[in-house]
């Protein structure tokens, strides 16, 4: 099985960070921890079969390629695309939030 690093963009880490600040911020420690242990699982999953993440905005915004992956347990997406060597990690947005818009900000 050929597993591709999941390499994040300055965009989806600083998504994380915000959701987990968010977290830290109404007192639930524990919820941020497993927020963390939740974007593991899906980066794994990611890495070792990145064809199954959802087409559904590629299409949408007329990228190419992106996929988007639901972390389990928390309403947040992944959004990514698979490289050559490598899987790029985009954007990591809750799914409420207007994803057209936040997938088009600037990097």
């Amino acid at each position: 099985m050929n597993v591709k690093r999941a390499i994040l963009r300055a965009l989806a880490d600083r998504d994380v960070h915000q959701a987990i600040d968010y977290y830290i911020g109404e007192g639930a420690e524990q919820a941020a921890l497993k927020f963390i242990d939740a974007l593991e699982q899906a980066l794994q999953h990611i890495e070792r079969h990145p064809a199954t993440g959802s087409p559904r905005y590629a299409h949408e915004l007329d990228l190419p390629g992106l996929r988007c992956w639901q972390m389990k347990g928390y309403p947040y997406l992944v959004f990514y695309v698979e490289r050559d060597d490598y899987v790029d990690v985009w954007r990591v947005l809750h799914g409420s939030r207007d994803i057209p818009a936040w997938m088009q900000a600037p990097d």
